[in-house]
């Protein structure tokens, strides 16, 4: 069974309601929000499944865009799918939770809305900003846990897998820095500092600044060590004044 129904108008709000089913469904699993597009598999009767679902639902969350109030030759259809779902809501006294989508949606006014849907303008409404969706998602989702008794997030490795260009890492323990990044430009490098001990940093050059010249080595400061190839080479130290080849054009 699916707890949330999340229902929209195809041309205002679909894009709010895909992001919607995939927000709790990675949250809370797969199934627990009903769209749809997503929810009703071919060959199996939609109108009936529309209704079952709404029916059997904890919640309906109904997608508002700007132009909602717009198809008022919609709204005014008893046959308009989006009316009928909202109108099977309440007569089966499912809460109703309507979604303003986009800044521009302002909350609903009964005079522009057909009386079966006048309850509506008087419900509490949540606000979902396209430009915060991840704050927007999580604050329904929240919602959601807090209306819907029994529906926690999912527990195991699945709930917290990272969403697409996430970084994350695992480090024991450290007395120091510990610095996490996602994008780099440039080149990226090693740093270790105060060991005691052999150090391995794996085979390859390191360098003791980013503007380095492979051939004709540029070195700065005193007392500076670079090691080059895989580290079966020369070591050689270099002190004394810089060699002014970095920082010739400053």
């Amino acid at each position: 069974m699916s707890e949330i129904f999340i229902n929209y108008r195809t041309g205002d709000g679909e894009k709010t309601a895909a992001l919607l089913r995939q927000g709790l469904s990675h949250r809370f699993g797969p199934g627990h929000a009903f769209h749809a597009s997503q929810s009703i598999i071919p060959g199996e009767s939609w109108p009936e499944r529309l209704l079952t679902a709404v029916r059997r639902s904890s919640v309906l969350l109904a997608v508002i865009g700007p132009d909602w109030t717009n198809f008022r030759t919609r709204l005014d259809d008893p046959e308009d799918w989006v009316r009928k779902e909202i109108a099977e809501a309440f007569e089966c006294e499912v809460p109703v939770v309507p979604v303003l989508d986009g800044r521009k949606t302002s909350r609903l006014s009964a005079t522009d809305l057909p009386p079966a849907l006048r309850r509506l303008a008087d419900l509490q409404s949540i606000a979902f900003d396209s430009g915060d969706t991840d704050a927007c998602v999580a604050r329904i989702g929240d919602l959601m846990a807090d209306l819907v008794p029994g529906l926690d997030d999912r527990p195991g490795p699945e709930a917290g897998t990272p969403a697409p260009g996430s970084v994350t890492n695992s480090i024991g323990t450290v007395h120091g820095t510990a610095v996490q990044s996602r994008d780099f430009a440039g080149d990226v490098g090693t740093v270790v500092k105060g060991s005691h001990g052999p150090v391995h940093t794996g085979n390859g050059n390191i360098y003791s600044h980013s503007r380095h010249v492979s051939g004709d080595r540029h070195f700065s400061g005193d007392g500076m060590t670079y090691f080059e190839g895989d580290h079966h080479g020369t070591i050689q130290h270099r002190f004394g004044e810089r060699d002014g080849h970095e920082d010739k054009d400053r």
